[in-house]
């Protein structure tokens, strides 16, 4: 019995992971990853790493950040305490969906965790205060394959559900994409 329901999205690759609940009077358990499952919804390679972020205030919005080759990554984002709105961007060069984004709301209540392949940008905004998330990552973090877009450019049109609380001056500051922008080439 498959311990996830998994969703295609709108943008190839991406997939909405749905993760199915056991439970009782004493609580629940949930099933954050399992690499034979999950290999059916594209993921093939080994978890390399594992962090949990906090996120304290409602509002607050962090991303659009990416690896460039060859460090680009998947993620699987979970939420473990409150509720997101997560959000991919599709930075594939040669995709036929370049610079589209696409959100999911996650939660600790609906068990969602957003799968987002190689080759997207990924950011959030916390709807509750005092958020939780964590992530699978297929490839370590590297400082000099980090990159990133800004989440206010206006050529994303990204509609964040609440007015921007918190935002880091680093993620305020990434340039607005260009003509110049060529993506990733995977």
């Amino acid at each position: 019995m498959s311990r996830f329901t998994v969703t295609e999205l709108p943008l190839a690759g991406l997939k909405l992971v749905a993760r199915q609940r056991q439970g009782d009077n004493r609580g629940f358990l949930s099933r954050l990853f399992c690499a034979d499952e999950l290999a059916l919804a594209g993921w093939v390679k080994p978890v390399i790493q594992i962090n949990h972020t906090s996120t304290v205030t409602r509002g607050t919005v962090r991303g659009m950040h990416f690896q460039r080759p060859p460090h680009a990554e998947m993620k699987l984002v979970s939420c473990i305490r409150g509720e997101v709105w997560d959000v991919a961007v599709d930075v594939r060069t040669d995709s036929p969906t370049f610079l589209r984004w696409h959100a999911e709301s996650l939660s600790a209540d609906n068990g969602h965790a957003l799968l987002i392949p190689e080759g997207f940008a990924h950011g959030f905004q916390a709807l509750t205060d005092d958020v939780e998330l964590l992530y699978c990552h297929s490839t370590a973090y590297s400082a000099g394959a980090e990159a990133a877009l800004n989440p206010l450019d206006s050529r994303l049109a990204i509609v964040w559900p609440l007015p921007i609380g918190e935002l880091s001056d680093k993620d305020r500051s990434r340039p607005f994409i260009d003509r110049n922008f060529g993506g990733v080439q995977l």
